[in-house]
């Protein structure tokens, strides 16, 4: 939605604005913070309680909020003046509770300071309209009571986890970005599943300071929007347009015609669903049809004990991750969190030492495959948001990627046999992330020929 230069937006308008429309419409004058603010709220009161998005949602500090950003004068506004975007609760804010959906910390107060994530956020002039459902410590595949927009027929979808209400908020309307977690699929398979954009940059770009950890290794900060112009906004905010080749930055935009792009099923294809397969065939289609070179990749035997191998690193961090809740009070720890700190066996030195040498050796090897072509597309999720709120669905086809320290981008464009959206995912070498964005826009304008 375009605004006109004369035009100030009407109010039933304002929360379908993206977050680069709100930016320049606040920028300009046509809008305040306030006014935005109270749209927003009114479209959350509407809908959340439908849809369960947020766990903290406090419509006067959010006011107070906007109030605070007016009164800033024009030439020291941030970057993100004014933009509203949601915040899983498991990043530490001071102003708002974080108690990661556990029952230790559901008596838990403010933070004693923000996160690193959300510090940057606020000191681009975001307005942080509340904490997002996550499942318990983002880390069990169990739902919670949020909702999946998107759900259709009359029944309930799983929105995915672990960054639950962060990609229901978005895809919902009720907030244009949102920040997420993944370790090991928690950012790109709710975003297949609800239907938006969702990027996880190239691992340890945005700090993890003040986030709840499950994987040191593999924890990875990202997020959520309905638009890749919006997930650049916000990758400018954490500085992820810095060119990391050398020289001046390249923003040239992408060009599917005559583009070499991979397509990689990887070692797990046999688990996709025939929705999966079917947007895959789809997107094949659609990509030659707009003139790009397809070719399929079998990537080599080793990136098969990849997963494998993560199960070891990642597991092995989230008992020292859960060891102090564990000893604290272990029967409020989610019955499928405990057996990382008790099982009997745990990975020995050379297991250890096999799994991360492993792992690096196939980042090189990754790297390099990445850079012979364009880009590289790759399944998102098995296949539709399961049915129900009790499974948050597969992170088979994410993990890999999650360890690899690849960026990763899930574009919408597909629905499968339920009505249901399902994405497919852009991927690339490490910190080729504006590449990744740049090529994921180019290649969804293609996939929604498909709605056409």
């Amino acid at each position: 939605m375009q605004i006109p230069a004369s035009k100030q937006p009407a109010e039933s308008e304002l929360g379908r604005l993206s977050a680069t429309e709100i930016h320049d419409a606040i920028q300009s004058g046509k809008i305040t913070v306030q006014q935005y603010a109270e749209a927003l709220i009114r479209r959350c009161e509407e809908r959340d309680g439908e849809i369960h998005a947020w766990v903290h949602f406090d419509k006067e500090a959010i006011l107070s909020q906007a109030r605070a950003l007016d009164a800033v004068p024009t030439e020291s506004r941030g970057l993100l003046h004014g933009v509203a975007i949601g915040i899983k609760d498991i990043f530490l804010t001071r102003d708002m509770p974080t108690r990661y959906f556990s029952p230790i910390h559901e008596n838990d107060g403010n933070g004693a300071s923000d996160s690193a994530a959300v510090g940057i956020l606020r000191a681009s002039g975001a307005l942080l309209l509340g904490k997002t459902a996550t499942t318990e410590l983002a880390s069990t595949m169990v739902g919670g009571p949020c909702v999946n927009p998107r759900s259709v027929g009359g029944k309930v979808y799983s929105p995915g986890g672990s960054s639950s209400g962060s990609a229901a908020a978005v895809a919902d309307g009720q907030v244009p970005l949102a920040l997420g977690t993944q370790t090991g699929g928690s950012i790109v398979r709710p975003g297949s599943f609800c239907g938006v954009w969702a990027f996880k940059p190239t691992w340890g770009l945005i700090s993890t300071e003040g986030v709840s950890r499950c994987s040191v290794t593999c924890d990875t900060v990202g997020y959520f929007a309905n638009n890749v112009d919006d997930l650049n906004l916000l990758s400018r905010v954490f500085r992820l347009d810095l060119d990391r080749r050398g020289g001046d930055k390249d923003e040239t935009p992408f060009r599917v015609r005559d583009a070499r792009i991979a397509m990689v099923k990887t070692h797990v294809w046999e688990l996709a669903r025939p929705a999966t397969r079917a947007a895959w065939q789809r997107a094949r289609e659609l990509l030659v049809g707009a003139g790009a070179q397809i070719e399929d990749v079998d990537l080599p035997g080793g990136f098969a004990r990849a997963h494998a191998w993560r199960e070891v690193i990642a597991g092995s961090e989230a008992r020292s991750a859960f060891l102090s809740r564990y000893l604290e009070d272990k029967d409020k720890l989610h019955e499928t969190l405990r057996p990382f700190v008790e099982r009997r066996r745990t990975p020995g030195r050379e297991e250890m030492l096999e799994a991360h040498d492993g792992v690096a050796a196939l980042r090189r090897e990754w790297d390099s495959v990445a850079a012979r072509y364009d880009a590289v597309i790759t399944p998102s999720v098995t296949g539709e948001a399961p049915e129900g709120l009790g499974d948050t669905g597969s992170a088979i086809f994410n993990a890999m990627w999650t360890v690899l320290h690849a960026p990763t981008l899930n574009v919408p464009g597909f629905v499968g046999e339920n009505g249901m959206p399902v994405g497919l995912t852009v991927a690339g070498g490490r910190y080729t992330d504006m590449e990744v964005l740049r090529a994921g826009k180019a290649i969804g304008e293609v996939f929604n020929r498909s709605r056409e």
